[in-house]
């Protein structure tokens, strides 16, 4: 496909709103969950599908909506795919009922699982390695921008109108992003045209989806759960028996060729590693903001800014650190800088207040922007043009997965460190059960009791496990930015245009490379 540079870069304008509108979805449930709750006569079961029901048909759907993609052109499927997150979006607003708002949380899904990797496939297919990185990092950023867009956002509507109106934020920012779509964007499609790899499709929806309930049942009930131990060893067999069938397809629906590319796996191992932090930085700062320091809806927002603002020079100094020190460097140093902002983080106490935990914040901002567009173009870079859309939904599969389980790993261990600092002794046993259940309920009933003593234990114990929680993924970008030095490639992989000899090429060029030379002077070896 050749386009003038002009008419990609407005290509990219155009899907930036599509991407926005993902993020701001992202946040904008937990405001509204209080007054779902009541309007709705939600039951606790009920308030935790709202978003596992999501989070399900995302997984299940991703891998089969880029093969859509890729067979039928992505600029159909987007078009397709936005309007069922729109109408999703209406449906969830105006939904009568607990069970109704759940089926609409399963369209909302259906939808944006298409999204995000449709995207970045045509974005494959009309850039150069040049100019990749950039295209990637402006959806990158753009979808981290919504996140405190949401939260600002339907913070002021919350206080303005009825509840439906915060997923009716989304509908004119997808009506802006069909238009910009449907005038900017070109069709672009495989031109393979493979059978459908039914099998293929029916085991990796069920193994993702399987996998992805035991993961969100083990952080809501723990990991003695025998349903959730079920769901996730059934989801890991599953899982297992789809790559076992993709070896041996005619038509295999996910090429597993692509992961003798080191840059193709170990970008998108680390891609996984930073959904997992963000999940750290996501789960516990709205709570810090909201219950700790009591912070509204909207100042929580206010106060991410400068999570998106370090995020945002951070992108923009990603694609030059690549170009002078290499991908490997970037992503490693992104990585030594979240990890910095993480331990930051996590040395919390009790007398700090929104200044310092906004500026961990810009410095874990800084460093993500600099590591994940990079590990996203690592991985993403080596997709043939054919399958770059199922590819992309590949890779975004994965980092799903590992942003639910660092949910689910997380929130078990600001939980536990919760609990093992909460003092409840004397407090009557319905109000000790409401403190012990999480920070929000041991705040309302410090309030309820008028107990200045309990609020305090109940700050102490939530700060402690933050503090965990962030140490924890400070450890885990240490180890990210070892693997990016010595594993991931000293050179972005050349966008691959068709097929497995290019992959098998890549390889062994990283494996030469790896043989022959040796310290900084690697750095512009051939991949």
């Amino acid at each position: 496909m050749s386009l003038s540079s002009v008419r990609r870069w407005w290509a990219v304008a155009a899907l930036v709103p599509a991407a926005l509108v993902l993020g701001i979805d992202a946040t904008v449930l937990g405001l509204a969950l209080p007054t779902l709750a009541a309007d709705l006569e939600a039951t606790t079961s009920q308030l935790q599908w709202f978003f596992s029901a999501y989070m399900l048909a995302f997984a299940a759907a991703m891998i089969p909506g880029g093969m859509l993609g890729d067979r039928y052109g992505r600029k159909k499927l987007l078009l397709g795919s936005l309007a069922v997150f729109g109408l999703g979006s209406i449906a969830c607003a105006y939904a009568p009922s607990a069970s109704a708002f759940i089926g609409a949380r399963v369209l909302l899904g259906l939808g944006a699982a298409a999204v995000l990797p449709t995207m970045i496939g045509a974005l494959l297919v009309m850039f150069s390695e040049e100019e990749r990185p950039k295209a990637i990092a402006a959806i990158m950023t753009a979808t981290m921008l919504g996140y405190p867009i949401g939260p600002i956002l339907g913070g002021w509507m919350l206080t303005e109108f009825w509840w439906g109106s915060v997923f009716l934020i989304n509908v004119p920012v997808v009506i802006v992003a069909l238009a910009g779509v449907a005038v900017l964007l070109p069709e672009s499609r495989s031109e393979l045209r493979p059978r459908f790899d039914v099998p293929g499709i029916a085991l990796s929806a069920a193994g993702l989806a399987t996998l992805t309930y035991g993961l969100i049942r083990a952080g809501q009930d723990g990991w003695s759960d025998a349903l959730a131990l079920t769901a996730m060893a059934a989801g890991t067999l599953v899982t297992a028996a789809f790559l076992l069938w993709e070896r041996r397809a005619r038509s295999p629906l996910v090429d597993l060729a692509l992961f003798r590319s080191r840059s193709f796996a170990w970008g998108t191992m680390l891609s996984t590693m930073v959904s997992f932090t963000m999940f750290g930085i996501m789960f516990a700062t709205p709570l810090y903001f909201q219950e700790v320091l009591g912070t509204t809806a909207l100042g929580n927002g206010l106060r991410q800014l400068p999570l998106v603002g370090g995020l945002i020079l951070g992108a923009l100094a990603a694609t030059r650190l690549s170009e002078r020190l290499g991908p490997h460097v970037a992503v490693s140093l992104g990585f030594v800088v979240l990890a910095g902002g993480l331990a930051l983080g996590g040395t919390t106490g009790a007398t700090d207040g929104s200044g310092s935990a906004m500026t961990w914040l810009a410095v874990c901002g800084l460093g993500l922007g600099v590591a994940l567009p990079t590990t996203m173009d690592a991985a993403l870079g080596a997709l043939p043009a054919d399958r770059s859309a199922v590819g992309s939904g590949l890779v975004q599969a994965l980092r799903g997965v590992g942003g639910t389980f660092g949910a689910a790993v997380l929130g078990s261990l600001l939980s536990a460190a919760y609990l093992d600092r909460l003092d409840v002794t004397g407090l009557p046993a319905a109000a000790a059960q409401v403190a012990r259940d999480g920070v929000s309920g041991g705040v309302a009933a410090a309030q309820q009791l008028d107990s200045a003593a309990l609020l305090e234990s109940v700050h102490a114990a939530f700060i402690h496990g933050m503090n965990v929680a962030l140490l924890v993924c400070a450890a885990l970008a240490v180890v990210g930015a070892v693997t990016a030095a010595l594993l991931l490639p000293r050179r972005a992989a050349a966008t691959a245009r068709g097929t497995g000899q290019e992959i098998e090429s890549e390889h062994h060029a990283g494996r030469n490379e790896q043989e022959a030379v040796g310290g900084a002077t690697a750095a512009v070896a051939p991949e």
